[in-house]
């Protein structure tokens, strides 16, 4: 069976429709940091508490949430579209700058956790797999923190937007 060709272009524009709940993935392995924006993750199991992560294999810098065994992702509020643009590499900023633009403590893993975050779901990697352009980083939640309630910022259009 012949499958039927989609133009990337095309799909790129649909996908651009797809509104996102903006997150900043981030770990730390032996004393260097990492951290990036992303649309791509969600809940896979509230028993026990399992969180997916999609990651751009491209740069190669995303290589350190493999090699750390360990993420936390941070879920952005309304306030932190800034933090967000930062942590996307638009800003053209190094790791350090971007990390100083909040403050950060650790829960369970290490891994950088937003202090004010909507909510961190602090994770040790159980699965990661290839797909395509990206890493599907499966993991499990052994730390939690829920922030105050807020306006969840959201990506979609090419553009932040909150609900």
């Amino acid at each position: 069976m012949k499958r039927p060709t989609i133009d990337s272009k095309d799909y790129r524009d649909a996908m651009a429709r797809y509104a996102g709940h903006v997150q900043i993935a981030t770990t730390a392995h032996e004393g260097v940091r990492r951290g990036v924006t992303v649309t791509a993750a969600c809940s896979v199991s509230d028993n026990p508490g399992t969180v997916l992560v999609c990651l751009n294999h491209s740069n190669p810098l995303n290589e350190l949430f493999v090699q750390s065994g360990i993420f936390a992702l941070n879920s952005l509020m309304a306030e932190h579209e800034p933090l967000a643009v930062a942590f996307s590499g638009l800003d053209h900023l190094d790791v350090d700058a971007r990390f100083a633009r909040a403050r950060w403590d650790t829960i369970t893993t290490g891994a950088p956790a937003l202090v004010g975050a909507m909510a961190v779901f602090d994770c040790r990697l159980i699965d990661a797999r290839p797909v395509a352009t990206h890493t599907i980083m499966i993991g499990e939640v052994v730390g939690l923190r829920i922030g105050d309630p807020g306006r969840a910022l959201l990506y979609m259009d090419r553009g932040y937007h909150t609900v």
